[in-house]
């Protein structure tokens, strides 16, 4: 049974963890999106994943589990939402997007906890915040049209991030559905349960990716990206976020997905030699401001 933290600085800096490794991993997707195709990435990701989970988080699965046969219904929706969904999804997304766009959109997942809270959770959600989100909307769709609302107008929006959009609401829902499950888990055993189920669901996906003809060659950096993605912002960011849930909450821990842009944009211009352009500062500063709104309505 996993111990809770002892106070929650330690849960802070773990998010604070998870935040920086997903954003390195939005950008080494963009980075290698030519060499890797986007299921394949997913696929090799969750299985190490997996190898490495499964020492330590078998056996608390298989003891636990009086405590989440119960809730198996949520555990599929979590798994198919929190791991085949949202990494296929971001995955498929940066084969088209620039990095710097994707870790925006990540800002906009705090709203829509908010959001579904409100529509599918029974959370109240008052004027102040209903506002917030249409402030922080407005920011998304300053990022997604690139500045220029004629895009929108005609309904030109890159593809890719309307399907990173798709992917944060993916995450939204699995933060949500997350804090439902039993504190008494072992977290560790609960992810190893999510990451076999999840990758199943990728399976059929990586299969028909095969299918189509899109095969990655195995040399020095895709071994290296996959021993990557396997492994910071799989094992370590979600026992991480998973931890951090679960002691200060969804709404708390959501917040620490702020920090993407920062550590993305940063991580954007060292590596991809991508740069900030003025419609990426407009549309944080106003999906800040919608999350800086619905923060001290709870206040």
């Amino acid at each position: 049974m996993t111990k809770p933290f002892p106070s929650p600085r330690l849960a802070y800096l773990l998010l604070t963890l998870t935040a920086l490794f997903w954003s390195g991993n939005f950008v080494l997707a963009r980075a290698m999106h030519a060499s890797v195709a986007p299921m394949t990435l997913s696929f090799a990701r969750w299985s190490i994943a997996l190898l490495l989970l499964l020492p330590f988080g078998a056996a608390p699965a298989w003891r636990q589990r009086a405590l989440w046969l119960p809730y198996w219904r949520r555990l599929l929706a979590l798994a198919l939402l929190g791991v085949t969904g949202f990494n296929s999804l971001a995955y498929w997304g940066l084969q088209y997007t620039a990095a710097t766009n994707a870790v925006l959109l990540n800002s906009f997942i705090p709203i829509l906890i908010v959001l579904f809270g409100a529509l599918f959770f029974g959370v109240a959600i008052a004027r102040r915040q209903a506002l917030a989100v249409a402030i922080s909307f407005a920011g998304v769709l300053v990022v997604v049209a690139h500045g220029d609302w004629h895009r929108l107008a005609a309904l030109d929006i890159n593809r890719g991030d309307a399907v990173v959009f798709l992917a944060m609401v993916a995450w939204a829902l699995y933060t949500l559905l997350l804090r439902g499950m039993p504190p008494a888990l072992d977290r560790i055993g609960l992810l190893t349960l999510q990451v076999a189920i999840g990758l199943a669901g990728i399976a059929p996906l990586f299969a028909w990716e095969l299918a189509g003809g899109r095969h990655t060659p195995l040399n020095a950096a895709t071994l290296a990206t996959f021993a990557y993605v396997g492994t910071l912002p799989s094992v370590a960011a979600y026992y991480f976020y998973n931890l951090g849930v679960a002691r200060v909450g969804a709404a708390r821990a959501g917040m620490f997905i702020h920090l993407m842009p920062g550590f993305g944009a940063l991580l954007s211009m060292l590596f991809l030699g991508e740069a900030l352009q003025l419609y990426h500062l407009a549309g944080i500063a106003l999906i800040l401001a919608g999350v800086t709104l619905a923060t001290r309505s709870h206040t």
